[in-house]
């Protein structure tokens, strides 16, 4: 775990000391990823919701360029107190945003504090950027993802294959693992180009040695189809739905492995 000393090290500012509420409260629910290989549950993703469970639009349709590096710097600290609160024992995703992290070295020292308080390792911290979000400075995002991992935090690109860069992403920057985007994987069993297209990044992927996690998984036969293709990390509502502050468990049949077993269970 990080300690007060290397902590210490670390430049604060000002921004960073703001105490201006945001005028609105959230809070999360997780949904599991696993192995199916291993047949258990590696990691939570935080997903942002309103405090009686309303969706996650009803807190991101109130950010404004005003607000947004709050929000990000409040989300990093209650899902951290959320995930030590509910024990989670292994990794933890946090979305976080790149046009909100003016800089890197200054803006982590909000997660470092929480990661001590709250007892939560830094190494079972991972942090997803969203394709989705247009990317101003790609040079930044890079700085922000090189120092992240020197500190001991991994990182991921959400929703890959449905945003602005797709592979030229991976040109500027190498994520511990990629999601594959649920727009791939709608119906992929019977969709010959989006199994093309996976298959490619598949390729690109292993030269690179970056992992694949397939999210937005919600039927047997798109499931059966991605794991005959070698793909062991999966989210999604096949497995399980987001737990509203709380940790949801995985059924056991859902770790097999073809359609025609799922209608026999």
């Amino acid at each position: 775990m990080h300690t007060p000393d290397k902590l210490s090290l670390i430049p604060s500012c000002n921004l960073c000391k703001e105490e201006e509420p945001l005028g609105f409260d959230f809070t999360f629910a997780f949904q599991p990823i696993v192995h199916v290989g291993e047949r258990r549950v590696v990691a939570y993703e935080a997903l942002v919701r309103g405090p009686q469970g309303e969706p996650a639009s009803s807190i991101l349709e109130q950010l404004n360029d005003a607000n947004r590096y709050r929000f990000d710097q409040n989300c990093r600290i209650k899902a951290v107190q959320l995930a030590a609160e509910l024990g989670i024992s292994c990794d933890l995703n946090i979305n976080f945003f790149p046009n909100a992290v003016y800089q890197p070295e200054q803006c982590i020292r909000t997660t470092l504090w929480a990661a001590e308080k709250y007892g939560f390792p830094i190494n079972q911290i991972v942090f997803e950027v969203t394709e989705g979000e247009k990317i101003q400075d790609h040079e930044h995002l890079r700085r922000i993802i090189d120092y992240y991992q020197k500190l001991g935090f991994r990182t991921a690109i959400d929703d890959f294959g449905a945003g602005y860069a797709g592979l030229n992403l991976l040109a500027n920057y190498l994520p511990d693992y990629i999601k594959l985007d649920r727009e791939l994987i709608i119906d992929i069993d019977r969709h010959e180009r989006r199994q093309a297209i996976v298959h490619g990044i598949q390729l690109t992927c292993r030269e690179l040695n970056i992992g694949i996690l397939a999210e937005g998984v919600e039927t047997v036969e798109e499931y059966s189809w991605l794991r005959m293709q070698g793909i062991d990390l999966f989210q999604g509502y096949w497995f399980a739905k987001p737990g509203f502050e709380s940790l949801p468990e995985v059924p056991n049949q859902c770790y097999i492995t073809s359609a025609h077993s799922a209608g026999d269970s």
